[in-house]
């Protein structure tokens, strides 16, 4: 069963939650969103934009919250962002690295390296 995020689906969270896991990649890109810091919101009259690889975050929330870093990968498929640098230690010594939403970080620097991104911005030269 494949829904549309698009449209309301339900109040129901569990038919909710099937909808956000059923979305298309280019619907759940627009939940990898995080909001600008102060400096950028009135830099760029926006207030969130979709994160991206090389941009810097604050994260909000969690144990790792207030550490500044570079994002080094986004997972669009299980809309996961990794900073680099933030690992968690298994039971085993091993190190992973550690996954966050976008709803918990904060752009602090954008990565404009990208034509379109920079012109849907409004094409604010650096």
């Amino acid at each position: 069963m494949v829904f549309k995020i698009t449209k309301k689906i339900s109040k129901q969270p569990r038919k909710q939650r099937l909808a956000r896991y059923n979305a298309e990649l280019h619907e759940k890109g627009k939940f990898l969103a995080a909001n600008l810091s102060k400096e950028l919101k009135l830099k760029h009259k926006k207030r969130s934009v979709r994160v991206k690889k090389e941009d810097k975050v604050k994260i909000m929330r969690g144990n790792f919250k207030g550490k500044v870093g570079t994002v080094n990968r986004v997972d669009i498929k299980k809309e996961r962002i990794y900073i680099e640098g933030i690992e968690t230690i298994k039971k085993d010594g091993t190190k992973v690295p550690k996954h966050f939403k976008a709803s918990n970080l904060k752009i602090t620097s954008l990565n404009l390296t990208d034509k379109k991104r920079k012109a849907k911005l409004g094409g604010q030269n650096d």
